[in-house]
């Protein structure tokens, strides 16, 4: 469901939607991703939906490190077209409810570090809303948090894990998210 859910719906919504965008000057494609896309995080191919040995935090990680390899990759087949743009964020640590699924330690750490390590909800909403509104945005930008640590703070262009970055993986993992959703993007690469 990790997978499934935070990767291959964005992924297949964005193709069936992209057709729509592409005619539209200054359209973005906004993709949300986490700091959790650094955390044991690898796309592992001969496993994806971890039917095999599953680890909520690792598979976590690889769905939130996906979001952004989609988004670059989906920038570099945009690149030239001058129309749409793909972009990314995070949210810093943001006070919501997605701690109480956390492991119980985790809860504890927030329990007590909370007001120290936390925004509001709405903070952390800002790197999304500016990824999807500032005209300065360019495509293939990854926005967060200011801070140190990018755990909370007004937004700003923030740099992702090296990982991410990596070409070969992510026009795998595209040709791989085309198989598994049955949807083709409107574009080459």
């Amino acid at each position: 469901m990790q997978f499934g859910t935070n990767h291959l719906g964005h992924f297949a919504l964005t193709g069936l939607l992209l057709d729509n965008l592409l005619p539209v000057p200054g359209s973005r494609v906004v993709t949300v991703s986490s700091m959790g896309h650094r955390i044991r995080a690898d796309i592992h191919f001969d496993d994806l939906q971890w039917d095999r040995s599953y680890d909520r935090v690792a598979a976590y990680g690889q769905a939130k490190l996906a979001n952004l390899m989609f988004t670059y990759e989906l920038q570099r087949r945009l690149s030239g077209r001058g129309t749409t743009t793909a972009v990314a964020a995070h949210p810093g640590v943001s006070a919501t409810e997605l701690a109480r699924h956390a492991p119980a330690a985790v809860r504890l750490l927030f329990t007590a570090l909370g007001p120290l390590i936390t925004q509001p909800a709405a903070m952390g909403a800002l790197p999304t809303l500016r990824a999807a509104t500032d005209p300065a945005v360019m495509g293939g930008q990854y926005y967060g948090p200011s801070s140190r640590g990018e755990l909370r703070g007004h937004p700003k262009p923030v740099t992702s894990s090296p990982a991410s970055y990596d070409l070969q993986t992510q026009q795998r993992l595209w040709t791989v998210s085309e198989e598994l959703t049955g949807v083709r993007f409107p574009i080459e690469s």
